[in-house]
């Protein structure tokens, strides 16, 4: 019994190691879209440098932190539930762009 539950977390460690990162517009499409297409509550719109900026400059730790952690309107996680670090990094380095 041991033996087979080591062997279960060998494998699901292994399957948590290979996973990759999400594609920053899969992740807007998903999760971000809602609020970030139309500036909802303040949201700043998908592809709008100018607004980007001022949040940019903080820095993209800065930036994760406050997904995480939810902001004005944006619940923490940010509508994505299943998101890494990576993938909000991702997710603003599209938006932003």
């Amino acid at each position: 019994m041991k033996k087979l539950l080591s062997m279960a977390a060998i494998v699901a460690l292994s399957l948590t190691a290979s996973v990759s990162a999400q594609d920053g517009e899969t992740v807007y499409n998903k999760a971000c879209q809602v609020c970030h297409s139309m500036g909802v509550a303040g949201a700043p719109k998908v592809h709008d440098a100018a607004a980007w900026e001022p949040r940019l400059a903080k820095g993209m730790d800065t930036l994760v932190a406050s997904i995480k952690t939810g902001m004005s309107a944006m619940p923490p996680g940010g509508m994505c539930t299943d998101c890494s670090d990576e993938d909000y990094k991702n997710a603003i380095e599209f938006m932003a762009k």
